[in-house]
């Protein structure tokens, strides 16, 4: 039950809806009350929301928990509405084409609340070059540090213990949660939000055969490229994007990546596309807008995924993916060459079965 405002501090319900950034959606009050509006200190779910909280119906089969809900208010859609049953009901009805995008900016609002409750400014332990540019009401935290020629936007905050290397930029309105890590020359969009530990612009896994050494031996390639990431990216803990080795490494618009994740040097990925929790992307490889890559999945090397492929959780790809659509495949590993026998085999299975039907159709 996560309240969230000390009761001074809560708006009343249309106050709430006016300064939430709900613009676009047609949500309103479903009917009139002559008792006094509520005040909204949090948000709550329908079996666990109290009087000072708002809540939101988005899924069908969860319509019984309304019976006996005790929340100021509920999110709903008009045919949900349509569907109480007659009676008094302790909450109020907010209509809305789309609730579960409600609560989602309605979330935002109240966390937005909690940050600016925040002390800002810099802290004294902070290490910022002098070269460093730093923007108004930017907040950096305890044992942050800052290098050469680096730019950070207003309003944006680091966390505790930061490290932002040479000649990186940070967009405005960012937020660093703590032990954060860019290495030089990365550059983020405006409204990221970077997540405990992840590491932006380590040397991506580029190594030549050097026989002059031993057999065997490596010469390590240099990877003199950078990263790229767009506007309102989500990355998350412990998620790594490596740099590229001539080019960037690139991040489009909106991409959410979750924690735990490994993108290769020199990848591309397309605005909005979003990969949950231990995917691993190869280096080199190109995603394009709007994918769903689902966790644990495997993106080998140099391929390309087109628009709106959507990936099964542990499946691997290891060829280019032209036709939007859903793929999946999870199979035993074997030896190489037995394997890719098998999958010649299994890559005909409805072929096959439709032949051998029609076999025994002719024979009987």
């Amino acid at each position: 039950m996560p309240v969230l405002l000390a009761p001074e501090q809560a708006p009343a319900l249309h106050e709430l809806l006016k300064q939430a950034n709900v613009a676009g959606l047609d949500c309103k009050p479903a009917d009139s009350s002559d008792q006094p509006e509520p005040r909204i200190r949090g948000l709550g779910s329908l079996s666990s929301a109290g009087p000072s909280e708002i809540s939101f119906l988005s899924n069908p089969k969860l319509h019984e928990q309304l019976l006996g809900c005790r929340a100021a208010a509920v999110i709903m859609t008009e045919a949900a509405f349509q569907a109480l049953p007659d009676g008094d009901r302790a909450y109020r009805v907010v209509l809305c084409s789309q609730p579960y995008l409600m609560y989602a900016l309605l979330a935002q609002w109240f966390d937005r609340h909690r940050l600016n409750g925040l002390q800002r400014g810099i802290h004294p332990s902070a290490v910022i070059a002098p070269t460093a540019v730093i923007g108004a009401g930017v907040s950096i935290g305890p044992l942050c540090v800052v290098e050469d020629g680096v730019r950070i936007g207003k309003g944006s905050r680091l966390g505790p213990g930061c490290i932002v290397g040479a000649k990186s930029r940070i967009g405005d309105d960012c937020l660093l949660h703590a032990r954060v890590t860019l290495y030089h020359d990365v550059k983020i969009g405006d409204r990221a939000i970077l997540h405990s530990g992840c590491v932006l612009g380590a040397d991506g896994f580029g190594f030549a055969p050097d026989p002059r050494k031993d057999t065997g031996a490596w010469a390590k390639i240099a990877q003199i490229g950078g990263v790229t990431i767009g506007d309102d990216v989500e990355i998350g803990a412990n998620t790594t994007v490596d740099r590229g080795a001539l080019e960037d490494t690139v991040l489009g618009n909106g991409v959410k990546l979750d924690n735990q994740i490994m993108i290769g040097h020199n990848v591309h990925v397309g605005d909005h596309t979003a990969m949950a929790a231990c995917v691993g992307v190869a280096g080199s490889t190109v995603i394009g807008a709007r994918c769903t890559i689902a966790g644990a999945a495997m993106l080998s090397g140099h391929l390309v995924l087109a628009d709106d492929v959507h990936v099964s959780g542990g499946t691997a790809i290891t060829s280019s993916i032209a036709k939007p659509g859903r793929y999946t495949g999870v199979y035993p590993f074997a030896e190489h060459v037995q394997w890719q026998r098998n999958a010649a085999v299994l890559s005909q299975l409805a072929q096959l079965r439709r032949r051998l039907k029609a076999l025994e159709t002719t024979k009987s």
